[in-house]
């Protein structure tokens, strides 16, 4: 027999073989030597990992999703806790409580949750996918907030509405955090066009872990029923192993795409190494803090109004001339401590990155006020020649935007193309880019035409 065709539905399933017999016709086998075993395997892959897997999901998806099974288990576990707690203080049990009493405790504790939900998906709803990973850890602590505050509402029965209230609104926040951050992971981690695929999965093996811990629920609610000091310690246990668990989940996570903290950390890297590294994306990851943002002196506002930079006609000249760049116009406002970055309607992915490496230029520079100076003595060239006998205001925000804009526009290729081979995806960015876009002219927009025809 010889085999004529050797296959394997992914990397880790089992190779199936076909073999051409003596009599002309091709049989199937499968190779290895525990069939039962491997059909096992193959069957809770298929069930619940992605079609493909592994190669059809990052490569950080195993770490991320183990941890992210220990962390639904835990939270399962104590929101049973506060199942218990929440129905003791509506009154189950209570022969004085009625049945309407409950009825609008609830509704008004799901009444404050939905305004929650709108609210602060209308105030931070942008910011989800540019720092997923931070908020996704801001979610889950809040969600145990959340819990802790529902275990003590039945100590205090006067206020157990307003109590019940506050945890509907913090629980309809991480609803909203939670679910954008887990379709900005899920999207991070579908490499083959499986997004949906890969949150599917997700959901079964969520279902899967919520399923287990509804059975050591129902062995754990008998013990803990009028037995406060266990209630306690096994919500801190399980908090701590829930917290502990999303720590690890997050920053497992390996994310390509370049936001306003890994731009920062690969800026840093790169002017105090002389324009020698740049960090990979497991680097630059790893040193993404993930319980704060990063601190900076100046903040970046991408995509400002055009009446933050210009408030007179001496602005539109000064910031013309400190960016050779057209698509964007960068200012600096140190009374603020704001870098306001104006884009043009036409800008592209590049060109926004090019406004974040001046800005970040600057805001390095503040940091360490030898980084422009190095640079141009690293050259042999005077930085005062480029901003002496103009015709502006010997102004030292326009000076340090237009010495910045000259390293960027010099800087900036090989930076870009370091990029790239280093692993970055710079097609798309994650840099928290506001909507406004314009157009601008020093000779005067034509009135009557609309913006789109300009």
């Amino acid at each position: 027999m010889t085999v004529v065709c050797r296959e394997s539905y992914s990397s880790q399933s089992v190779p199936l073989s076909y073999r051409r017999n003596q009599d002309g016709t091709i049989e199937v086998f499968k190779e290895g030597s525990n069939h039962a075993f491997s059909s096992l395997a193959q069957t809770f892959r298929t069930v619940f990992l992605p079609q493909g897997y592994p190669e059809s999901v990052s490569e950080d998806y195993l770490a991320y999703q183990i941890w992210d099974t220990i962390q639904a288990f835990c939270s399962s576990i104590t929101g049973t806790l506060a199942t218990q707690a929440m129905l003791k203080g509506v009154g189950v049990g209570d022969v004085t409580a009625t049945a309407a009493a409950a009825t609008i405790t609830w509704l008004l504790k799901d009444g404050t949750g939905m305004c929650g939900r709108i609210v602060f998906a209308w105030y931070q709803g942008s910011s989800l996918d540019c720092d997923a990973k931070r908020w996704r850890l801001f979610a889950d602590i809040l969600n145990d907030a959340a819990i802790c505050i529902e275990l003590i509402s039945p100590l205090f029965p006067y206020y157990f509405t307003a109590i019940a209230c506050v945890s509907g609104v913090l629980k309809s926040i991480v609803g909203v955090a939670g679910g954008a951050t887990r379709a900005a992971l899920t999207l991070h981690q579908a490499r083959r066009n499986n997004m949906a695929d890969v949150s599917a999965k997700d959901g079964s093996q969520e279902t899967l872990v919520n399923l287990a811990a509804l059975v050591v629920g129902l062995l754990i609610t008998p013990m803990v029923s009028g037995n406060p000091l266990l209630t306690w310690f096994l919500f801190f246990l399980f908090t701590f192993f829930h917290l502990y668990a999303n720590y690890r989940a997050v920053t497992c996570v390996v994310m390509n795409t370049l936001n306003q903290a890994r731009l920062h950390i690969i800026m840093k890297e790169y002017l105090t190494t002389r324009f020698l590294h740049i960090l990979s994306p497991a680097e630059a990851n790893a040193r993404e803090p993930v319980l704060r943002r990063v601190p900076r002196p100046l903040e970046v506002n991408l995509g400002a109004q055009f009446g933050q930079l210009c408030k007179r006609w001496s602005d539109m000249e000064r910031w013309a001339s400190s960016s050779s760049n057209e698509k964007y116009w960068l200012g600096l406002d140190r009374r603020t401590g704001f870098i306001n970055i104006l884009l043009h309607r036409d800008c592209t992915s590049q060109d926004i990155i090019e406004a974040c490496f001046q800005a970040e230029i600057i805001v390095i520079n503040t940091e360490n006020e030898d980084v422009i100076s190095q640079y141009f003595d690293s050259r042999g060239d005077d930085p005062d020649k480029y901003t002496k006998g103009d015709q502006l205001p010997a102004d030292a925000s326009w000076k340090v935007v237009r010495l910045s804009g000259l390293m960027a526009e010099s800087l900036y290729p090989n930076f870009a193309l370091e990029l790239r081979n280093t692993g970055w995806v710079i097609g798309h960015t994650l840099l928290g880019t506001n909507e406004w876009r314009a157009e601008w002219s020093m000779t005067g927009i034509p009135e009557g035409k609309s913006f789109k025809s300009l």
